[in-house]
């Protein structure tokens, strides 16, 4: 990232259809999870449960269609979700998102799709892909927790696309000003949620102040 020109993380703020948490208990656990001390058992906990806040955020404007039920005094309509969720996590780094999404909708398809930084050029390349021939979503959710250059995401939904989908929804816990705007720009039909907006990218294409590599603090590989 060296010469490369960065936003500043005002300029970002405001983009349309990008929505950063004000949750005061995601704020609280944020801190935790940036502390360099937390150890890979503790960081994956962590990661399940801010997973879990986002998805009550974005999951706010599901569609719902009426059901009959009947309760044990009397029948009364209800209403369930209208349509299929998708969860795609980006892996590795994206299967905690993905658990504390579960937690929420336990019933949500999981797509797999691994996308792989290449460190010398910072562009992703896709190495697994899991997704389904038949699609019967009302929305998928791309989920990673750390959108810096926004390689693998702006990937990762080019090829969610494909598929079709009605919908699409990108939900990371730290952004670089950098890469939510390359989303943003490139994917403008989607809705982007986050944890947190961070300041910048440095060298090497890593966001600070971030939280290191949340691949290898979820699973202990250093």
């Amino acid at each position: 990232m060296q010469g490369v020109p960065q936003p500043r993380r005002e300029e970002v703020l405001n983009l349309p259809r990008v929505h950063i948490s004000r949750h005061p208990v995601v704020a609280h656990k944020m801190t935790a999870l940036r502390d360099r001390r937390t150890p890979p058992t503790e960081f994956y906990r962590l990661v399940k449960e801010i997973g879990a806040l986002l998805a009550y955020e974005a999951t706010a404007h599901l569609s719902l269609e009426p059901v009959e039920v009947e309760t044990p005094l009397q029948k009364t309509v209800g209403q369930r979700l209208a349509g299929g969720i998708g969860i795609t996590p980006i892996l590795r780094a994206g299967l905690g998102l993905a658990e504390g999404f579960r937690e929420v909708i336990p019933d949500a398809q999981v797509w797999h799709l691994g996308l792989r930084r290449d460190e010398r050029t910072l562009q992703a390349q896709e190495y697994y892909n899991r997704l389904p021939s038949t699609v019967n979503l009302q929305v998928c959710y791309a989920v990673d927790p750390m959108l810096a250059t926004g390689g693998s995401a702006i990937d990762a939904i080019s090829i969610l696309k494909q598929r079709h989908i009605p919908r699409i929804c990108y939900v990371g816990i730290i952004a670089a000003p950098y890469g939510l705007l390359r989303l943003s720009q490139v994917h403008p039909d989607i809705d982007i949620y986050i944890a947190a907006l961070d300041e910048s990218l440095n060298d090497y294409g890593f966001i600070l102040p971030g939280l290191g590599d949340a691949g290898d603090r979820q699973f202990g590989t250093f």
